[in-house]
């Protein structure tokens, strides 16, 4: 794939990038830094590119898994980034590890529920993905996508205020 090529079919996704990135990350600044790291593996890949069914989707996938990466090393390295916003006056400790322990309550709630309402609802909250895009990904109806999303939604409600 040329400069040219790569232009016109991966930098349009910056913004939907942006946005993926914004849901792992805290800040802008660590969301920006990975959807740079994510353009230079797009762009290291540049010749297989072409070869994917969605470039949209490998794009998201690389987003993700870099935002994921970069979770993993904070968090293998002590969390000095993490603390990062407690140091800086945005919220108290107290505050940040409430944060983190509802987070980790909620993801433990995600993982118990059936598969299809795990996948939409990751998908359409987590990466924010639109619902015919979930739809076309799942191979379910428009319809279906949201009656698991709602279904999904409702026993996390009702499992996280038991």
């Amino acid at each position: 794939m040329e400069l040219d090529t790569f232009k016109y079919k991966v930098l349009p996704l910056r913004s939907k990038l942006q946005h993926i990135a914004m849901k792992f990350m805290e800040n802008e600044e660590d969301a920006e830094d990975v959807v740079q790291e994510s353009f230079i593996k797009l762009w290291r890949l540049r010749d297989k590119i072409l070869t994917y069914d969605s470039v949209e989707a490998m794009a998201v996938t690389i987003v993700k898994n870099t935002a994921v990466d970069v979770l993993r090393s904070r968090k293998y390295h002590g969390g000095e980034e993490q603390m990062s916003g407690v140091e800086s006056g945005y919220r108290t400790p107290g505050e940040w590890t409430e944060q983190q322990d509802a987070v980790h309550c909620i993801r433990q709630l995600i993982d118990k529920l059936p598969s299809l309402q795990q996948v939409t609802i990751r998908m359409k909250d987590i990466e924010g993905y639109e619902i015919h895009e979930i739809a076309e990904i799942t191979g379910t109806s428009v319809e279906n996508v949201r009656v698991n999303l709602s279904r999904a939604r409702k026993k996390l409600k009702s499992n996280l205020f038991k």
